[in-house]
């Protein structure tokens, strides 16, 4: 063989080899993340020809289900109630894949879950239809109203827990969207719903709740209290609280909201410092407390920097880098780098209801067979030791005061003693507005937070009214 026929040989046989090492890399390394991609329109397809599980909430509402149709694809994917719960569920589509909970938990819906593996054989060998498995939800269908209607007409979230286990009561996020409109079989109409959304001035597709974090405000005074409390001062220790703070090595002055002034004296107790929402006291206390400390309490109250999964991704909390004691001032109410998502909010509020302990938040309850038999439930976990037992106790009676005689008085319903704390704080637009809670008081079974973006006025003013109204549909709902 002469050598231009060597080198068109070796040339055949190297782009063979790579043709089967290509062939082997997409069908072998790289087959679960293609079967998975959302985009994978064949695989959806197929999974159309088979009648997806259902997504049910408490009470055994089904906010998801598959009905039969005459086209070609063979299941619809229908909403009940479709904006009220579509930042939960998400949507399941054919053009855009899969979101939310139809993501997270997609192969029980489907049924290619390894746990329902029995029953798919049993089908094949008995030709009975193939069907996929339902989630159930931990949500409660009278929180997650109360929260959507109470940030009607807004941008925001609502987060409810059950404190004792973690689980997710509600979760709410405006503004919301129709997942029928993404689900349908008319790709057009899918595509120009798609480009409605995205033209909008703010993604309704987007969960507030858990997809993007914000300062927190004032919120974050409960973390400086806690810290504060761990090294030893009680709730009647008197703190300085001055009109007006030069915040260390700057000429920089932090005021109090509207420039208003916490006491006469410039000196207040420590609760009726939280109980006012005292920036100056605050600020001073942070720096006595130190960045460690107040670091090491934010991370075991949940604030690590770390993404989480229940099972939708939960975006990280945190209080950032502070550089120096002016940062560090500015960090202990809730400004600077602090960012927390809804959800993270409401982690605060229920470690604090539950005496300091803190639970690993989830959404699902139970996943079920086809023939509604359980193969999987979810058990309540600590989280963190967020706060000994005692300062749980202190906080909640400071956080009780700020409801009863400061600044979050709206949240107060009647006959019931609710804790709380307000929150208000500073970003490129109008102020944000916060509130975190728990009820009852003395019996805690629900916490919630309220994040308004952007609504321009106090927590007290515009979230708290929101966190009486979702405090008291549960608790109704309980008699």
């Amino acid at each position: 063989m002469n050598a231009p026929l060597r080198r068109v040989a070796l040339s055949v046989l190297v782009l063979f080899t790579l043709l089967i090492v290509n062939a082997n890399y997409i069908q072998v390394v790289r087959s679960d993340e293609l079967r998975n991609d959302p985009g994978n329109t064949r695989v959806l397809a197929e999974e159309y020809n088979r009648e997806r599980g259902a997504i049910v909430v408490q009470g055994g509402n089904e906010v998801a289900r598959s009905v039969p149709t005459d086209d070609t694809l063979q299941y619809l994917r229908q909403y009940p109630e479709g904006p009220l719960w579509a930042p939960v569920t998400g949507y399941y589509s054919v053009i855009f894949g899969s979101r939310g909970i139809e993501r997270a938990t997609n192969e029980v819906l489907s049924g290619t879950d390894p746990r329902l593996t029995l029953r798919r054989l049993t089908d094949l060998f008995t030709g009975r239809d193939p069907q996929g498995g339902d989630v159930v939800l931990t949500l409660d269908p009278a929180v997650q109203r109360a929260a959507t209607s109470g940030l009607e007409g807004v941008t925001g979230a609502v987060v409810a827990l059950d404190p004792t286990t973690g689980a997710v009561l509600g979760m709410a996020s405006t503004p919301s969207y129709d997942p029928n409109r993404l689900s349908s079989h008319d790709p057009d109409a899918i595509r120009a719903y798609a480009e409605e959304l995205e033209a909008a001035e703010r993604d309704p597709r987007l969960n507030r709740a858990i997809s993007d974090n914000y300062p927190p405000g004032s919120v974050f005074k409960v973390i400086v209290s806690a810290a504060a409390l761990e090294s030893g001062l009680e709730p009647d220790t008197e703190i300085p609280a001055p009109d007006v703070l030069t915040l260390p090595g700057t000429s920089t002055e932090l005021e109090n909201f509207g420039g208003s002034t916490c006491d006469p004296d410039e000196r207040q107790p420590l609760i009726e410092a939280l109980t006012i929402s005292c920036n100056t006291a605050f600020a001073l206390l942070g720096i006595e407390v130190g960045e460690d400390a107040l670091r090491e309490t934010a991370e075991r109250f949940g604030m690590d920097g770390e993404e989480r999964s229940i099972p939708l991704p939960v975006e990280p909390s945190g209080i950032g880098d502070p550089q120096d004691d002016a940062q560090l001032a500015v960090t202990s109410i809730g400004q600077q780098d602090v960012v927390v998502t809804p959800l993270q909010a409401a982690m605060i509020a229920a470690a604090v209801a539950n005496d300091g302990r803190l639970m690993q938040p989830y959404m699902v309850d139970q996943l079920r067979a086809p023939d509604l038999t359980v193969i999987d439930r979810t058990e309540p976990e600590v989280l963190s030791e967020a706060t000994s037992e005692d300062v749980a106790a202190d906080l909640t009676e400071m956080m009780r005061s700020v409801v009863e005689n400061g600044s979050g008085q709206a949240a107060r319903i009647e006959g019931v003693e609710v804790a709380g704390k307000t929150g208000t704080a500073e970003n490129a637009g109008p102020d944000h507005n916060w509130f975190v809670g728990f009820a009852p008081a003395d019996d805690p079974q629900i916490a919630v937070a309220v994040f308004v973006a952007n609504g321009g006025g106090t927590g007290g003013e515009i979230s708290a009214p929101i966190a009486r109204d979702v405090l008291a549909a549960y608790l109704e709902r309980g008699r």
